[in-house]
């Protein structure tokens, strides 16, 4: 597959002309890991923007144009990145503050947090929420603890993310949100007597506004400082730098 390097600008038809087919492969490659291993729907998210798209679509999610023409940076930092990555267990005014140094506003935080609705999460990320706090549905806690015991055994275990449709796209997160069903601190605390507590109700209600608001907070993110022009590079293997 040939790659354009001259644009400085992100496009939706950035390989119109290079590799007219880009989007296509991308999205069948995508549903033929679906097709052989559906739990790789979440982890899909995280590969690539395109992918990010299709697999949202291809689980009955809604979709959006995603800006292309990113370049790879030549560098990497694990530390970084959990620095970058907001902490399940932070309260609510600290998720606030966390989408806003990037730009983000309350509305924009909840819908993506709705990407929730898939995934699945480590017994470590949610034990302290299912044997110490008051906000969670009894019988949801008590499932819960027979595969996330107080001993650290138990620590890689997985539980979704969403409990109720853990492999559909959908707005199931925020109606458990509201049945007190969130798995993480971080989940729940969006539903928690603060300032978005009428956006959980609303996209509990609301699937098409959810996935409005959604689209365009993943629009937006794609945006976020992306390499473009002549910084990074094109990886020739997307495992290592060139």
């Amino acid at each position: 597959m040939l790659l354009r390097i001259a644009s400085a600008q992100l496009s939706s038809d950035y390989y119109a002309t290079t590799c007219p087919r880009a989007l296509s492969v991308v999205r069948s490659a995508v549903l033929n890991a679906v097709v052989k291993e559906h739990r790789m729907g979440a982890s899909l998210l995280h590969i690539l923007a395109i992918a990010a798209r299709d697999s949202v679509l291809s689980f009955g999610g809604p979709s959006w144009t995603v800006q292309l023409g990113r370049r790879d940076s030549t560098t990497a930092s694990l530390s970084d990145a959990n620095t970058e990555l907001p902490s399940p267990s932070l309260d609510l005014k600290d998720l606030i503050s966390s989408f806003s140094t990037k730009g983000f506003s309350e509305k924009e935080l909840v819908a993506l947090s709705g990407s929730h609705t898939m995934g699945q999460a480590r017994c470590q990320m949610f034990r302290n929420r299912i044997y110490n706090e008051t906000n969670i549905n009894s019988e949801f806690a008590t499932f819960l603890k027979s595969n996330c015991t107080q001993s650290s055994g138990t620590d890689d275990n997985l539980s979704p993310l969403d409990i109720t449709s853990p492999v559909f796209f959908d707005n199931a997160y925020f109606k458990n949100l509201v049945d007190g069903k969130g798995l993480l601190h971080s989940d729940q605390q969006l539903l928690s007597g603060g300032s978005t507590d009428s956006l959980v109700t609303t996209y509990s209600t609301s699937s098409g506004t959810f996935y409005a608001d959604f689209a365009n907070a993943m629009v937006k993110m794609g945006n976020l400082s992306p390499l473009t022009g002549t910084s990074g590079q094109i990886r020739t293997n997307c495992r290592k730098t060139n």
